[in-house]
């Protein structure tokens, strides 16, 4: 793998690299290093998202490496010699504008950790046993001989920590915890990365994660627990809907729990969050049969319908699915 991404790189300068519509840290973060690293052995690089970066994370981003797809086309390169998508391997998931940049570029470069046909993850960056997408990052930057700086190593301990839930996932490996040392050789505190990125919360949150937990429910064989909240209740408690992602972490400790769901109402459509408690049960798979997609143990999907539509028919899904995977 890093003699294919040595190859891209060598014979590369003008570089944008992009990450999924609606990024999650992993994607920002993972992006964000790798324009770090490619900068400071001389390429040309850009990062390029369809929407401009969330406030939230901008302090991952400390030289603002990191425009929308507006404002690139204010000064877009000449040419682009190779366009590295970073967290995903589906060009329809960065967006239809930055889509349209791929057909100006000479080369593409998925850098992913995503489930994928074998064929594809043969020529491309695609290691599925890795973490997180920043796990693999971290490694094809080691592997061009480039040293982790503390704004580097930042970004990349913050897309770790996020995409395995804080080490809690079953991908997480010796070797996740290595880079985790060379990481935190260079200066990063965890408990300072932790709370930069989770944020300090305010009374409304603890109020609105009481109301959503109080009202989580189960099947009969409890191998199923859910949870659902609207923008309602949202705005009730004065919260930010980007803190309602790690929700669905707590029905990960019931008894008897296989995969845990987080129902969220979005206007017309209800986003579907999966979790699997462990390798049991292969949530991506589930994900992609209701039209979405993910990891064995985190997924999610869009699904359109009013709530109480959508809960019943997708629990009646899952369930029917776990009873498939035990024949």
């Amino acid at each position: 793998m890093n003699k294919i991404f040595k190859k891209y790189i060598e014979k590369a300068n003008n570089i944008v690299i992009t990450t999924h519509i609606y990024p999650d840290a992993d994607g920002i973060g993972s992006q964000i290093a790798l324009c770090m690293a490619l900068q400071s052995i001389g390429k040309n690089v850009i990062c390029v998202n369809e929407l401009a970066l969330f406030e939230r994370y901008k302090y991952l981003d400390p030289k603002g490496v990191i425009i929308s797809h507006d404002e690139y086309m204010e000064n877009p390169f000449d040419e682009i010699d190779l366009f590295i998508v970073a967290d995903t391997n589906s060009l329809p998931r960065i967006g239809k504008n930055t889509q349209e940049l791929v057909l100006k570029s000479k080369d593409l470069l998925f850098i992913d950790h995503h489930p994928c046909p074998r064929e594809l993850a043969s020529i491309h960056c695609i290691d599925t046993t890795m973490a997180a997408t920043g796990e693999l990052v971290g490694n094809l930057i080691q592997g061009l001989g480039i040293k982790f700086t503390p704004e580097i190593s930042l970004a990349l301990y913050t897309a770790i920590i996020i995409d395995t839930s804080s080490f809690r996932y079953p991908t997480v490996s010796a070797n996740t915890h290595r880079m985790v040392g060379d990481l935190m050789d260079t200066g990063v505190k965890p408990p300072e990365a932790f709370n930069q990125i989770n944020g300090t919360k305010k009374i409304g949150y603890m109020r609105l994660i009481g109301e959503v937990l109080t009202s989580a429910k189960t099947n009969e064989t409890e191998e199923v627990a859910w949870i659902c909240l609207d923008e309602e209740m949202i705005k009730r408690h004065k919260s930010d809907p980007e803190d309602t992602h790690g929700f669905i972490n707590h029905l990960l400790i019931l008894d008897k729990i296989k995969v845990a769901c987080m129902f969220r109402q979005n206007d017309k459509s209800v986003k579907l969050s999966l979790r699997s408690a462990d390798n049991s049960v292969d949530v991506g798979v589930m994900a992609q049969a209701l039209g979405g997609g993910g990891h064995n143990h985190s997924a999610a999907t869009i699904l359109e319908g009013k709530m109480e539509d959508v809960v019943k028919s997708s629990i009646e899904k899952i369930q029917l699915m776990i009873n498939g995977s035990k024949d």
